[in-house]
């Protein structure tokens, strides 16, 4: 949806949320609770953090200006709090939460193939858009995300059974069992993506960022995407000079 239709459409949803629950005798903050937890799970439609915010807060603050209810001063932390959950503050340096988009990565097995059951890690998975078009890709990997966010991390894992996701931070995770990393970052992300890389994955995997280049290295391969993206590919080892592996 255009900007603001995601703003509007949920905060009508918390407000009708919210007056139902009040309708049925629920207490008022129990009733603030909810409401602020389908705004914050709406957020994830923001394509930036500030409107991320502005959809997760629009409900709260306008409750708090009309005194739609009579609240305990506590209560106005919760907001805040799911926020928080859903985008902890160590995860805002990393990208925003933007899905892949469903045939972005189909061209990947014709320039990086893969073995049968090769391991292949979507880094900072966010609602597990990359691990379906991963698997679109790699029907016969076996691939997993991790993602920061615990609530992010428990849509993922529902929305991709056949996938293994774990909560934690993608820059701690090994990559080293892994013969592909994928990531769709910030472009300020992928001097750190390329040290770790360097570093855990074995000679022969590969390295594929939607979007963004490593600055400085020539890509082993690169894959144009519908909407004029681009898919970077990188084998290691690499030489920053030429980009290419042995």
């Amino acid at each position: 949806m255009p900007w603001p239709l995601p703003a509007l459409a949920a905060w009508a949803g918390a407000w009708l949320v919210f007056a139902a629950l009040q309708r049925a005798a629920v207490p008022p903050a129990a009733a603030l609770v909810v409401a602020c937890l389908l705004g914050t799970a709406a957020s994830v439609l923001g394509s930036t953090w500030w409107r991320r915010g502005l959809i997760a807060a629009g409900f709260p603050l306008s409750l708090a200006l009309l005194g739609g209810a009579s609240l305990p001063h506590w209560a106005w932390l919760v907001p805040l709090a799911l926020l928080l959950c859903v985008y902890p503050l160590n995860a805002w340096r990393d990208a925003p939460l933007f899905p892949t988009p469903p045939g972005a990565l189909q061209a990947l097995p014709a320039h990086a193939p893969l073995p049968a059951g090769a391991r292949v890690l979507d880094a900072g998975c966010g609602l597990g858009d990359g691990l379906k078009a991963l698997r679109r890709a790699y029907p016969q990997a076996a691939l997993e995300g991790v993602e920061w966010s615990w609530p992010l991390r428990l849509l993922c894992a529902l929305r991709c059974p056949w996938a293994q996701v774990r909560q934690g931070d993608m820059w701690a995770a090994d990559w080293r069992p892994f013969q592909m990393v994928y990531l769709f970052q910030r472009p300020e992300s992928m001097e750190r993506a390329l040290a770790k890389a360097q570093a855990e994955l074995a000679p022969g995997a590969w390295l594929a960022s939607l979007e963004f280049a490593v600055p400085g290295v020539v890509p082993s391969a690169r894959c144009g995407v519908p909407g004029g993206r681009v898919v970077w590919l990188y084998r290691l080892p690499l030489d920053r000079r030429t980009g290419t592996g042995d």
